[in-house]
């Protein structure tokens, strides 16, 4: 497979959870039908983002949402990014994602490591770590494809400065592509998601974005040119392994 599709579903979330599950999958049968073998829900797609509902939404893995989304991923036979979903195991809430395969197995749980704690004065205070506990391992799981791809609700402070950015420089850095899914922004919310769902290729450049409303954000991911950057910028031929390394202390 030298190329294939991508949808990001930049889903607008709601306080009910099951209207939030339903309306996921709807959209993610409507990019399957628009080609899409790789779609990616947002963070906290089935729940409102802040600490004080964390608690009151989180559910088991496996259990409701994610039987839901392991059903769609097997009936469209695609691989499914589920965003995250407050999780809940032995009395301490995660914020977990949940990748399925195209037939419906899981493939692999990652529990977020890095808590989003922000106090920027007039502007935002936020901690993640009130009320979740970190993840304490690393998640992969093999497809056919290089790419990255980070659900997540960057906010109206951290949007515009770093959402972008991040994303040019980590496709830059690494020579892959590099998607986001936000959720849609909802201005009454407690919590004001950025949106502006975004693909970029290993270039730096952007092929598609939305806006700020609920969308399907889709793009035409070509290995071939991914081969030919890597070729032009021998970057990982150039590493000195001999000064610096990278090191996974935990399985």
């Amino acid at each position: 497979m030298t190329s294939f599709r991508l949808a990001l579903i930049q889903l607008q979330i709601s306080s009910i959870k099951s209207d939030n599950v339903t309306r996921a999958c709807s959209f993610i049968r409507e990019a399957a039908t628009q080609g899409a073998k790789i779609v990616s829900l947002p963070e906290c797609f089935n729940s409102p983002y802040g600490a004080k509902y964390f608690p009151e939404y989180a559910e088991k893995i496996p259990g409701e949402s994610t039987q839901k989304l392991s059903e769609v991923a097997k009936e469209c036979s695609i691989y499914l990014i589920g965003g995250s979903i407050p999780e809940e195991d032995a009395g301490k809430l995660y914020n977990t994602c949940a990748v399925f395969g195209p037939d419906g197995t899981l493939l692999a749980k990652y529990r977020k490591i890095h808590l989003f704690d922000i106090d920027v004065p007039g502007k935002i205070t936020f901690q993640e770590s009130k009320t979740l506990s970190p993840g304490d391992s690393f998640s992969t799981f093999d497809t056919r494809c290089q790419l990255l791809v980070y659900p997540g609700a960057f906010n109206l402070t951290t949007g515009p400065a770093h959402w972008e950015l991040l994303q040019r420089s980590r496709a830059v850095d690494n020579q892959v592509y590099v998607a986001t899914a936000s959720p849609a922004r909802d201005d009454k919310a407690s919590y004001v998601a950025w949106g502006h769902s975004t693909v970029v290729n290993p270039w730096g450049e952007v092929l598609a974005k939305a806006g700020t409303e609920e969308a399907i954000v889709y793009s035409d991911i070509d290995l071939k040119k991914l081969a030919e950057i890597r070729q032009q910028i021998p970057v990982f031929r150039q590493k000195r392994s001999d000064l610096y390394a990278v090191e996974m202390k935990k399985p």
